[in-house]
């Protein structure tokens, strides 16, 4: 396998319109790494600038040390699956499978052997003569995998390989490629615009937003320590909420965060609060999680929040809340509770946020301290 290094990488179409920015990502041999972002935040160009079937504006790109800027695909060394599969129609799977060692001009004996090794690793045996159109979506996923598996590349790249199938096969095909990808060893740039796969399949997760990277750390990191608004607001389904917030202290020197007309006390340790002050009476957004947010205890003061909606998922129920005196339009905040729970249109609830689990973000976005996970909190 091999490592890879995008550095400083511009990618500017004619035109003007330009599609990356200062793109830098190192991978390590043998990485995985997924490439996640909502639609046309450049997460297919860098794949193609990889794979050769782009030029990059500026930059270096480089596989194994060596710069491959200007080295044509088939000397990249890289194998890439796409969305739709692109198989020969004409061609048994057998056929499929041996095109890509056929044009290297491999004997016959070594491309029976890759591709015996191929088929084995991916279940394909019982497939080799049908054509494509026999196969189902995922079989023709694996074959499609296969025929990239086959040449041995340096560099797996996967396209969104699994957005043409329905979600429950989605599941199983995702389960099968991190298996696959573990067992070859293979160093792989997948791209998806799905955060489950992006999440799953990645040992490290790259966030993509308008052809910048947003953060780049394994998936717990992303999820536990945002680095920005826009990963909070993108990682988790439901995603982080994020609301209007200023920090403010009492006549008592009592630090306390403030949420529109409500404001509720912060009780962390003398070192927190220290930090914390340093932010007072400044425009933030405060972060929590779904998860995160509970009802307030009778000796708790709460946020008082409205129920707008509810979602019963069966094995947990997401309430949909406006919470009192905030500035309108006023971002609805979802709560995640375990089970069933019964609420109706218009209950009002006091919601407790647990300073332990609260993140800041400055007026640009930017995390202010990535979160107090694991500090001295005293509730």
């Amino acid at each position: 396998m091999a490592h890879v290094s995008f550095e400083n990488i511009d990618k500017i179409y004619p035109g003007g319109t330009q599609a990356i920015f200062d793109f830098n990502l190192a991978i390590a041999d043998g990485e995985r790494v997924a490439l996640v972002g909502p639609s046309g935040c450049g997460k297919s160009t860098l794949l193609r600038l990889l794979a050769g079937l782009e030029i990059a504006t500026r930059g270096v790109l480089s596989i194994n040390g060596q710069t491959v800027n200007h080295l044509s695909p088939q000397q990249r060394n890289v194998a890439m699956v796409f969305q739709d599969y692109a198989l020969y129609p004409h061609m048994t799977v057998r056929r499929n499978l041996e095109f890509p060692l056929k044009m290297r001009d491999l004997a016959r004996a070594e491309i029976e052997r890759q591709v015996h090794w191929v088929t084995g690793l991916l279940s394909l045996s019982g497939l080799l003569d049908r054509l494509p159109r026999q196969l189902s979506g995922g079989q023709r996923q694996r074959v499609a995998m296969g025929r990239a598996l086959v040449r041995q590349p340096a560099v797996f790249l996967m396209d969104e390989p699994l957005s043409n199938l329905d979600a429950r096969l989605r599941v199983q095909i995702r389960s099968e490629i991190s298996e696959l990808l573990e067992r070859a060893s293979a160093t792989a740039l997948y791209v998806t615009h799905d955060q489950a796969e992006a999440m799953t399949l990645g040992q490290r997760v790259a966030v993509l937003d308008q052809g910048r990277l947003r953060q780049t750390a394994p998936p717990q990191e992303l999820y536990e320590r945002p680095a920005n608004t826009f990963v909070a607001g993108f990682i988790g389904n439901p995603p982080m909420n994020l609301l209007p917030a200023m920090l403010i202290v009492t006549s008592e020197d009592q630090l306390r965060l403030r949420l529109g007309e409500q404001s509720l006390p912060l009780a962390l340790s003398a070192s927190t609060a220290a930090l914390w002050r340093q932010w007072l009476g400044t425009p933030l957004s405060v972060g929590i999680r779904p998860e995160h947010l509970r009802m307030a205890a009778e000796k708790d003061e709460g946020l008082r929040a409205m129920v707008q909606d509810a979602e019963y998922l069966g094995h947990e129920t997401l309430l949909y809340l406006r919470i009192d005196g905030l500035a309108l339009p006023a971002p609805v905040v979802v709560m995640r509770l375990p089970g069933i729970r019964i609420f109706h249109k218009g209950d009002m609830l006091r919601l407790f946020l647990s300073p332990a689990h609260l993140h800041l973000f400055d007026a640009a976005g930017l995390a202010l301290d990535h979160g107090i996970t694991g500090h001295d909190a005293r509730y």
